[in-house]
């Protein structure tokens, strides 16, 4: 049998999934263009996909050596570039050895909804995948163009929209700042309107952030971009929540990249998060704000 885990390092995972039992179903990202992600850029992080008795050998171990475990995340980058009978056989094995799971999720990029059917997502959903991660980034085309996403505010609505038909919940992320000064208004409106239109479950943003340094992401904008200061994050948030328009989202901005916390459901607190915005704006002294050292990743 299998020894779990067997990771290869580094390993992300959401926020929300501080708990759960992390199975490597594949290790990097198969797109792995963005210019502003330095998640994968180890050697050992090229994209490889495990083989399946592998796979199928650790949740067997998993079972045995975390019987308790009540959520597993699929890593790494998109697990969901696997095809459907992969994803099933990996799902199946789950609910086999280790039937105290109430929900298995994953990172997911827009194309590798594309490839799958409604009928295939609800094959999965009802296999027990009951959450997609999304990294929208973005609902800006021209700003998705410049950072190589190889998606479009179109794509993404697709695929959220095909998840949620599925009964897959949806969780949207969204870059503070990823535009810059340039693109600050654009990304915020268009992000908006992204959201609005796939109306998730769960949206979270994080701040553009480059622990190993900035040039690569500026070199994508030879013409000059001045990235946004405190005060510019805020105020481009201030616009993006004013204009989302939705029913009964989760919203977290929490991660650890950002320096004003909110948390609230979208639409219902939308008054009181940008209130709270507004005295971040003004009086900055009144508002509890993370420091520097407290950012960092």
């Amino acid at each position: 049998m299998s020894e779990f885990p067997d990771y290869i390092q580094p390993l992300f995972r959401p926020p929300s999934e501080a708990n759960s039992l992390i199975l490597q179903v594949t290790n990097g990202c198969s797109w792995n263009r963005c210019a502003f992600c330095e998640m994968y850029t180890a050697p050992q992080k090229k994209f490889s996909v495990k083989k399946e008795p592998q796979v199928l050998a650790e949740i067997e171990a998993a079972a045995e050596s975390m019987p308790f475990s009540r959520r597993v995340f699929l890593a790494d980058g998109d697990a969901m570039v696997l095809s459907t009978r992969r994803l099933l056989a990996i799902l199946e094995q789950i609910r086999r050895y280790m039937p105290q799971v109430t929900r298995v999720s994953a990172y997911c990029l827009p194309r590798n909804v594309k490839t799958k059917s409604v009928a295939e997502l609800k094959e999965l959903h009802d296999a027990g995948l009951g959450l997609a991660y999304i990294g929208a980034e973005t609902g800006d085309d021209e700003l998705l163009q410049r950072i190589q996403k190889g998606e479009s505010f179109d794509s993404s609505v697709e695929a959220l929209q095909k998840l949620r038909l599925a009964g897959i919940k949806t969780s949207v992320m969204i870059l503070n700042g990823l535009g810059g000064d340039v693109y600050s208004q654009q990304h915020a409106l268009n992000s908006a309107r992204l959201v609005n239109a796939a109306q998730p479950h769960y949206l979270a943003t994080l701040v553009l952030s480059f622990p190993m340094g900035k040039q690569r992401f500026l070199s994508h904008f030879p013409e000059g971009l001045q990235l946004l200061d405190q005060a510019g994050l805020f105020q481009e948030m201030r616009t993006f929540l004013s204009h989302t328009e939705l029913d009964s989202t989760l919203f977290r901005s929490d991660h650890a990249s950002n320096y004003l916390i909110l948390k609230g459901v979208l639409g219902r607190d939308k008054p009181r998060l940008l209130e709270l915005l507004d005295k971040a704006l003004t009086t900055p002294e009144q508002v509890s704000l993370r420091q520097e050292w407290q950012r960092s990743l």
